[in-house]
């Protein structure tokens, strides 16, 4: 599957039980990381299990573009020769980063203290999406940034020639945003201070640590103030990026609303940071249990089971357990259509800016599927309509973003009827065995548009 050209329309139909192994790609946020810091290296850093999606793919490509060499030696297996920090050398063309926004957000960061050129594009989604969160930051090191209005690519950024080190409050909670900082505070002398009032992920502070950065993160009364020295001198990594919990959310969701299923997700990474969903899915009352618990190149992990789940109850979900979740809303409104009782999702702004307008996404694609949605700007409601109480039948518009597409897919295993997606190309960008995988378990999935 593709996130450009042709649309590919897809059905879902109603399930038997979903049963066995699910290998769900390596994470993407890890992937994007272990290729950018390996490129801030001088020598070799080996990387396995890396995600191979469009998105990471787009970031491979990038780093190539500014001077490292990047190539794969197997399946999932890459080896990166860096450049050092600061060592960025000008790209000769602009820079497609594609869906991935995580990818040219980063990106712009790590090359935003070193005084080169360099202009970015991506897909429609992507240039649709707001840049002024990292340009308004690298600024203050002294990058310049020229995009269309409202902050959007194509946009070139001018890294600063004499950078400076910067301490900077995240005016939302954004682990690209804090991420992006850290970043360009590499090749700036000094300490260079990020202070985030509520925890995003921290895989960034974990890689850079893990790289050599002197890098340390302390709880205040201000928030989490993370301190970086720049100008470290990186030591190169070999990195087993852990198995995606977003990816494994589709899976898991699915197991737990298909009558019957019993499905085993193995190597999740279970970084407190991005494990929101599955305790948010515990405390519904889904039977979905952590096993051989351990730690993976500082990372938690642990293998995931999860069975089918008719006695699940809506909850509220505390709104500050949205950093460490905010890419499952998607598909845990969708496990709420089978809960008993009413799901309210709030403090979730950030959905309104994602590679689509999530909120508004799922909410009609919900409704045209028979279950009934409230939505306010930064919240939403699903009344949830019991086991196998989703009567199905719609058709809902992914709007080229890859979580909605597979979550209205997973819909449609649990729905009384079969659920359609205008397109599920973009799936590609993040999950591009997500078909093969599904059906595998026992789904049935149909393009409708071959």
């Amino acid at each position: 599957m593709s996130s450009h050209g042709t649309p590919i329309p897809m059905v879902s139909h109603p399930s038997g039980p979903l049963v066995g192994d699910a290998h769900v790609p390596g994470d993407k946020s890890i992937s994007h990381r272990a290729l950018i810091l390996g490129a801030l290296t001088v020598g070799e850093t080996s990387i396995t299990g890396l995600l191979e999606g469009d998105d990471v793919l787009a970031t491979a490509a990038a780093m190539r573009a500014f001077g490292a060499e990047v190539t794969q030696t197997g399946p999932g297996a890459w080896s990166v020769h860096g450049v050092g920090v600061g060592g960025f050398g000008e790209p000769e063309d602009v820079i497609d980063c594609g869906n991935a926004g995580t990818g040219v957000r980063l990106i712009m960061g790590a090359m935003a203290t070193t005084p080169i050129t360099a202009t970015f594009t991506g897909d429609a989604s992507l240039r649709g999406r707001p840049m002024g969160r990292i340009t308004d930051p690298i600024a203050l090191f002294g990058a310049q940034a020229h995009g269309r209005s409202g902050g959007r690519l194509p946009m070139t950024i001018v890294g600063a020639a004499a950078p400076v080190p910067v301490r900077y409050i995240v005016p939302m909670p954004s682990a690209q945003v804090k991420s992006a900082v850290l970043l360009a505070g590499l090749n700036a002398p000094g300490q260079t201070v990020v202070i985030e009032r509520e925890a995003t992920r921290d895989h960034t502070e974990r890689m850079l640590a893990g790289f050599g950065a002197e890098i340390t993160t302390e709880e205040t009364d201000e928030g989490r103030v993370i301190t970086l020295t720049g100008q470290p001198e990186f030591a190169p990594q070999s990195i087993d990026v852990p198995r995606d919990p977003s990816s494994a959310a589709f899976p898991v969701a699915a197991a737990l609303i298909v009558e019957g299923s019993d499905v085993l997700v193995p190597n999740i990474g279970l970084n407190p940071t991005r494990s929101g969903l599955f305790t948010t899915l515990r405390e519904m009352g889904a039977d979905l249990s952590y096993e051989n618990e351990r730690v993976v190149a500082g990372e938690p992990v642990a293998d995931l089971r999860a069975r089918y789940s008719p006695d699940m109850r809506g909850i509220a979900v505390p709104p500050e357990r949205a950093a460490s979740m905010i890419d499952e809303y998607p598909i845990l409104s969708v496990v709420a259509s089978f809960a008993t009782g009413r799901t309210e999702m709030r403090g979730v702004k950030e959905l309104r800016v994602k590679e689509s307008d999530r909120i508004d996404a799922m909410a009609r694609g919900l409704e045209a599927n028979g279950v009934t949605v409230e939505e306010g700007e930064d919240w939403w409601i699903v009344t949830g309509l019991g086991p196998k109480g989703v009567p199905g039948g719609g058709t809902a518009a992914a709007r080229l973003d890859h979580r909605i597409a597979m979550s209205f897919l997973c819909l449609g295993m649990g729905a009384q009827a079969a659920v359609g997606i205008d397109d599920g190309g973009p799936i590609a960008t993040s999950f591009p065995i997500f078909e093969p995988l599904m059906t595998g378990l026992g789904a049935t999935l149909e393009r409708t548009g071959d």
